[in-house]
């Protein structure tokens, strides 16, 4: 019997003019785990949907087990015991584990909850999963949400298992736990395909790894037999250099400090509860945070965008005097003196006008200085095409609609626009969210420049790996609370994953500080 689960010849997907797959030729085995790398816009989640029975190939065919099918839905591909897990969770809030795991069974009869229980608790016990299959999902956290989707397709009968962007928001230690269930499932027979950007997860649980570029398939390779240096090149086509060069803060003073702010969110649910930190210019300061830890609304707070009830946020200019910013708009903020640039998570609802060209949208920076009735067109301008050449957005021309443009290069914008402005903190909410790794190292290096210009940076990371070799400290948030702030050249990822997720209620452990 043939070794091979998943037998892909000559796939190709056509959207209009977007070639998203061209003649994918790619093997998925039993009783192994396979990644899928590639830049974004490679076609790694779009190969992978065809398996899934969301699209359907517009040329090639699919083998199962060494016979051709045909998939047209996801109904089909659970018939060929094919099953995906995708980014977003499709699960019934107010429903339990279980209810949300039997849902879509197709029975004629009244089912028996007493045996969908022991069935749902035994293929737990087989793997490793930790759940409460009476506890509802608007109670659970982010990765006992991915737990039960999980459970759900293999409760449906999956020998093939496809995640996407499985740890893309979990802590360290829940990536460690589906690690070894994952690894517990490839021994058991399964075949697991993981869509991922996280080189270091790749090497860690892979055990091949295939690279798609520009969706084309360029070679599937060995994990044991390569580095995370050649799979980059082979995901980029050329040799990229992958260091970051963290450089100490040099005469850091304070320049922002904030005092017990609090604050509620649209829910009324409090989101930030009394935080208190301080940022000093020429340093990187890091957070860390799962979702949902109060970050957004910290930002927003800092920038004069969200209201809060208490605390009080100064500002120290170069002179050393102190700047009182509580409770000001952003508008006031800039009038105080205070240089805050802020990137949002919302690059098109709060960072830019979608229908706007980049001249339009570096202009809205500083539009507010014109007071002639004629506003002045030439600088803006000019700064939108050094943005462009020196971030190598991929835009028709500067005048074309930052909305049409991809979410890597809408980032590239705002983040050029941003830094432009040469601020005194310098805010940014993930950098690199959907940009290809060439990109993301820019952008990083970007950063770096404005430390090292005597900026204070102030960014959430979602990848922890590179949040501890960018940042000077971080800050965790915790539901709202500063958990610790520590020294990221010393700290662990297993004690920021715990300060990321402790129980509040009990007593923190000995580094878990604030300074």
């Amino acid at each position: 019997m043939s070794d091979c689960a998943v037998e892909l010849k000559n796939i190709t997907k056509v959207f209009g003019d977007v070639v998203a797959n061209k003649n994918v030729n790619l093997t998925v085995k039993k009783h192994e785990i396979l990644s899928i790398l590639g830049e974004n816009g490679s076609g790694k989640t779009t190969l992978m949907n065809m398996i899934a029975g969301i699209y359907r190939p517009d040329q090639g065919s699919i083998l199962i087990n060494g016979e051709e099918v045909s998939i047209h839905s996801p109904k089909d591909a659970y018939k060929y015991k094919i099953g995906m897990v995708h980014q977003h969770y499709k699960l019934v809030n107010v429903f339990t584990a279980a209810e949300n795991i039997i849902l879509g069974q197709n029975t004629d009869k009244v089912l028996d909850m007493k045996k969908v229980m022991a069935d749902i608790q035994a293929i737990c016990d087989a793997y490793g999963f930790q759940l409460n299959l009476n506890q509802k999902i608007y109670d659970m956290s982010v990765s006992q949400k991915q737990t039960v989707e999980i459970i759900k397709v293999l409760y449906k009968g999956v020998d093939i298992l496809i995640l996407d962007e499985p740890t893309a928001v979990l802590t360290p230690q829940e990536t460690k736990s589906l690690f070894q269930v994952l690894k517990n499932m490839r021994d058991d027979g399964k075949a697991i395909v993981i869509i991922t950007h996280k080189l270091n997860e790749v090497m860690e649980i892979s055990d091949r790894v295939s690279v798609l570029r520009k969706g084309e398939y360029i070679d599937t390779v060995n994990t044991k037999d390569t580095t995370i240096q050649k799979l980059t090149e082979m995901m980029v086509g050329e040799k990229i250099s992958l260091d970051i060069e963290r450089t100490m803060p040099v005469n850091p003073r304070d320049v922002l400090k904030v005092e017990n702010l609090t604050c509620f969110n649209k829910e009324g649910l409090k989101a930030l509860d009394k935080v208190s930190f301080t940022a000093r210019s020429g340093e990187f300061l890091g957070i860390a945070g799962i979702a949902g830890c109060g970050v957004r609304e910290l930002f927003e707070c800092l920038d004069g965008i969200l209201k809060y009830t208490d605390g009080k946020i100064t500002f120290i200019n170069s002179q050393m005097e102190e700047v009182d910013l509580t409770h000001k708009s952003t508008r006031e903020i800039k009038k105080a003196g205070a240089k805050i640039a802020f990137v949002p998570e919302d690059r098109l609802g709060m960072g830019l006008v979608g229908l706007m060209g980049m001249t339009d949208n570096v202009m809205l920076r500083s539009y507010t200085k014109g007071k002639a009735p004629v506003v002045k067109r030439k600088e803006p301008r000019n700064l939108a095409s050094r943005i462009k050449e020196k971030l190598e957005v991929v835009t028709p021309g500067i005048e074309y609609p930052v909305r049409r443009l991809s979410g890597g290069n809408v980032q590239k914008v705002l983040v050029g626009r941003e830094i432009s402005s040469n601020p005194d903190v310098l805010m940014v909410a993930y950098p690199v969210r959907g940009l290809d790794i060439n990109s993301s190292y820019a952008i990083y290096n970007r950063l770096n420049e404005q430390k090292v210009r005597g900026a204070a940076v102030i960014s959430v990371i979602e990848d922890l790996d590179v949040l501890m070799d960018l940042s000077d400290r971080i800050l965790v948030l915790n539901n709202g609370k500063v958990t610790g702030i520590v020294d990221a050249r010393s700290a662990t990822k297993e004690q920021i994953g715990y300060l990321m997720t402790a129980d509040l209620s009990q007593p923190q452990k000995q580094g878990a500080k604030n300074d």
